[in-house]
């Protein structure tokens, strides 16, 4: 076969503050044809999620930063268009780990197989991949929500937030979701059926979460920070617990927020009140992904749990996508279309 033409899209520069376009820039380059054992893989959709805007820093954090001038790193869902290793075969489909580009050249290594039968492929990029996952395990293992206790989450329109709410349901939790405009709000309580939903942007919105609250909060399911976590604590209960999954809120910020030091004030209330306030990145649980994939395929087929896609044509749209993302623009689990 002939050499491809491979398009991506690199770090060009880090960003100070927020990213803009000039952080990205555009390659391409020829793929050779694959080797003995190797795959040509074509990306036919691309994941966009926050923690990507953490690889275009250079600060110390649990994975190895994007350098300027590399891919953009994100997970993918590929169609082998042709292969010389033994276990893969032109068409089928995967779930990998490619960035953002149009082709890759992979030795099958971290591949998954999936099956277009069993649930449209991109879902492997959300509600049945990394982000329903790391609500799935967040939730249950941090969180630990109990009958008629009050589950809050932030970003609860999001790929990530929307099954956190929907699962305290199935536990049967009260849930309440923060989420950004009368549409994702509407959205939550009659299609999701949350409980409640508070817009944080609205001027009384700490008011309206302690109206929503009357008998306080068990556990929150942390993805903002900012302003949210501020109206989310006085309200936190005796034992609450804390799934610290985002700050996203402050991705973007180059000090440290004005004012007195509230590390006192922190640390007291996890003393007095016996929280359990807990970090984690989703491959911690990894041990726990087929109860994953079983238990929330069997919930996505019972229709007990629902998902929204964002999806964005072409990519070359990723960076105004993923930029647009971080303030909060998309509606539901962010993809980009690369290839039919």
């Amino acid at each position: 076969m002939p050499a491809v033409k491979n398009k991506q899209i690199l770090l060009a520069s880090r960003p100070v503050g927020e990213p803009s376009p000039a952080n990205f820039k555009s390659a391409e380059s020829e793929l050779r044809e694959p080797g003995e054992g190797e795959i040509l893989l074509k990306t036919l959709w691309l994941s966009l999620d926050p923690y990507m805007r953490g690889r275009m820093s250079a600060a110390k954090s649990y994975a190895k930063p994007v350098e300027p001038g590399e891919m953009m790193v994100g997970g993918t869902v590929s169609e082998v268009a042709a292969s010389k290793h033994k276990d893969y075969k032109p068409g089928d489909v995967v779930l990998s780990y490619d960035g953002w580009q149009q082709y890759a050249l992979s030795k099958g290594m971290g591949l998954r197989k999936l099956d277009p039968k069993q649930a449209p492929v991109q879902t492997a990029l959300g509600v049945l991949g990394m982000p329903g996952m790391t609500a799935y395990t967040g939730l249950l293992a941090i969180g630990q929500p109990k009958a008629k206790e009050t589950v809050v989450v932030a970003a609860a329109a999001g790929p990530v937030g929307s099954v956190v709410g929907q699962i305290a349901k199935i536990k049967g939790a009260r849930a309440v979701g923060i989420a950004g405009g009368k549409d994702k709000c509407d959205y939550i309580v009659k299609e999701l059926g949350f409980d409640a939903a508070i817009d944080h942007r609205a001027p009384d919105m700490a008011a309206k979460l302690k109206e929503a609250c009357p008998n306080g909060i068990d556990v929150y399911f942390e993805n903002v920070g900012g302003a949210v976590w501020d109206a989310v604590f006085s309200l936190l209960n005796d034992f609450a617990r804390i799934p610290v999954c985002g700050i996203v809120a402050h991705y973007n910020d180059t000090t440290l927020p004005s004012g007195p030091d509230r590390t006192p004030m922190l640390m007291g209330a996890i003393l007095r009140k016996r929280l359990t306030m807990r970090g984690f990145i989703v491959w911690d649980f990894a041990a726990q992904e087929k109860d994953f994939q079983r238990d929330v395929g069997q919930w996505l087929r019972e229709g007990k749990i629902k998902y929204r896609e964002d999806v964005v044509e072409g990519l070359e749209k990723a960076p105004e996508a993923f930029i647009g993302m971080l303030k909060g623009k998309n509606f539901g689990k962010l993809l980009v279309r690369v290839a039919s």
